[in-house]
């Protein structure tokens, strides 16, 4: 099995986003150290609890402080922007760190009506327009540009790896079109991610890009030595979801201001169900845990995702994983 890592550089209370920043490259370089196959950052917008909002920057800056393992997006919005100007940004990246750039797409509108004005400059663009898009990506990052007037510059030997982030079969029926690599949102979507899986490994068309079909899955993890230790870390990851649910302010709660936190029902129940997007426990717990979704999804690679207040807790959690299953 394959572990990689998905870091959305949430913003801890009490701490800004410099600091936050900073965190994602060391985490960068510890899963480096450990073995982890790759490293996504994140792309959110208007949403004051979370620093990333440019990957290709951030990207960049972890690209330059590491040394093998594979770096890239999870996800750039595509809708939002030009395929020419992200084919432009990546080939940039690729010629600066050749064969280490993932470039993962995916089809979200980046948030609100207002926010996702302000992306497009006020333009009103179909999200119906995505699959033109992606083909138009990859045109541009090929040399075959569909207005053979305008080429992506620089040449490059090498080209990013492009992964299509889904969360739905209709995403996976997209990357298996475009012949591109996929991953499936379990943090996001636990329901029926097999059939999307399955439907993709199925229907996979070979492309310039990619042979045969590659695919990962990405999953909320909280690892401790035990069970009541994972339990009390994840708390700070119950309430930031609740409330991203909600649209409050998503800075993550230390585990005493959490605890302290009174919850309705409904919320509690809310809780209860976001519980499974995530695997929380033992190094042992979690390995098993991992190993039930590999047969699920029939996947070699799951992307780590984890959303805790404690920057040294989020290290240990990732370290424990890494002796447990690589």
């Amino acid at each position: 099995m394959k572990l990689s890592v998905l870091d959305q550089s949430v913003i801890s209370k009490n701490l800004n986003a410099g600091i936050t920043l900073q965190n994602t490259i060391k985490l960068a370089k510890r899963t480096e150290e450990l073995g982890y196959t790759r490293f996504w950052v994140a792309e959110h917008h208007n949403s004051n609890g979370i620093a990333g909002t440019s990957p290709e920057i951030l990207i960049s800056s972890v690209a330059a402080q590491t040394n093998r393992i594979r770096i890239g997006s999870g996800g750039v919005l595509l809708p939002q922007y030009s395929p020419f100007k992200i084919a432009e940004n990546f080939k940039v990246l690729e010629a600066l760190y050749p064969n280490r750039l993932d470039l993962g797409i995916g089809r979200s509108p980046g948030g609100s009506t207002p926010t996702r004005l302000a992306l497009t400059d006020g333009i009103r663009k179909s999200l119906n327009e995505f699959p033109h898009q992606v083909t138009s990506l990859q045109e541009y990052l090929t040399d075959t540009p569909p207005n053979h007037e305008v080429q992506a510059y620089p040449f490059v030997e090498t080209r990013p790896e492009i992964w299509m982030l889904g969360v739905s079969q209709r995403g996976a029926r997209l990357a298996a079109e475009k012949g591109t690599a996929f991953t499936y949102g379990h943090f996001i979507n636990p329901i029926s991610g097999s059939i999307a899986m399955k439907h993709y490994q199925e229907n996979f068309q070979s492309s310039s890009f990619l042979t045969n079909p590659q695919a990962n899955v990405c999953v909320f993890v909280v690892c401790a030595p035990t069970q009541e230790e994972a339990e009390e870390m994840a708390i700070s990851q119950d309430l930031w979801l609740l409330a991203v649910e909600k649209g409050k302010d998503i800075f993550i709660l230390s585990k005493e201001e959490a605890k302290r936190v009174k919850l309705s029902e409904e919320d509690k129940e809310i809780v209860r169900k976001n519980r499974k997007r995530a695997i929380i426990g033992t190094p042992e717990k979690v390995k098993e845990e991992l190993f039930r979704l590999k047969e699920y999804y029939q996947t070699e690679e799951f992307m780590i995702i984890t959303n805790i207040y404690d920057f040294e807790e989020k290290l240990q959690s990732y370290t424990l994983l890494a002796e447990a299953v690589l």
